[in-house]
């Protein structure tokens, strides 16, 4: 009997090993939090072999936390994403200064993405799920407009950073442009084609999404330690059936 015929679903291809010829990687979310939540084992790894990885959200995660004003909660949360960035190995965090919660799709917001493009140069650039939801299936949960916005600008930021014609600004500001995007990888897509072993990062990967403890606590009544373990390593847990058993970090990988 095969895979299908047991289950009535069909068997899901294994996912590929993430290409590792590579130097430099842009991150590009929404909200502080964003990468520690599903990327932060992978680009620990990253950063253990080499790799230079830099992080730019478009928003400060402003809107995030209910109990706290906007002012007030920026320049929190600012700080926590540069002390999660640092226990992954990455130096480098920028912002863009976009609202939090109403993040729009646009040509302001693929020329913003395509300036860091033209800027740090990197061969893989890193984003966040830019479908509607979290699944494929009836009832998935829904994706939050941000996200959306991002993660779709993202994609197309990436081709427009190597073209003179679009924002020929940029150029005129001296950033050249770049066409040296190889890859955009998708984290916590329903479709993902590539994965990265979470398990040489997943210690740096909880202690990097706990330094983001204020979120945590407004979020869940749960012990932070408790909820930020058991989430990484489940989901983690989650891909393990088709990465040989190994707990792995996902990817959506679209080629350029």
């Amino acid at each position: 009997m095969t895979d299908t015929e047991a289950t009535g679903l069909p068997r899901q291809p294994q996912l590929l090993d993430m290409p590792g010829d590579w130097q430099r990687a842009l991150a590009v979310v929404a909200h502080p939090d964003d990468l520690e939540y599903g990327c932060a084992a992978a680009i620990a790894s990253w950063t253990d072999a080499g790799k230079e990885v830099v992080y730019l959200l478009v928003s400060r995660g402003e809107a995030g936390i209910d109990t706290l004003a906007p002012d007030v909660c920026a320049p929190l949360r600012e700080d926590e994403q540069r002390a999660s960035a640092a226990v992954v190995g990455v130096d480098t965090v920028e912002f863009l200064d976009h609202r939090d919660g109403v993040i729009e799709y646009g040509t302001d917001l693929r020329r913003d993405i395509a300036a860091a493009i033209r800027r740090h140069r990197p061969e893989l650039v890193v984003t966040l799920n830019h479908r509607d939801g979290w699944g494929d299936g009836p009832g998935a949960p829904w994706n939050t407009p941000d996200h959306v916005a991002v993660g779709r600008a993202t994609l197309d930021a990436a081709s427009d950073a190597g073209n003179r014609w679009i924002f020929p600004e940029l150029g005129e500001r001296g950033l050249a442009p770049w066409d040296g995007v190889r890859w955009v990888a998708v984290a916590a897509s329903s479709t993902p084609t590539h994965a990265v072993d979470a398990e040489p990062g997943m210690e740096r990967a909880i202690e990097s999404l706990l330094c983001h403890r204020a979120y945590i606590e407004a979020l869940t009544d749960q012990k932070p330690e408790e909820y930020v373990r058991e989430f990484l390593t489940s989901t983690a847990a989650l891909s393990a059936g088709r990465f040989g058993g190994r707990p792995a970090v996902p990817f959506e990988l679209f080629p350029r």
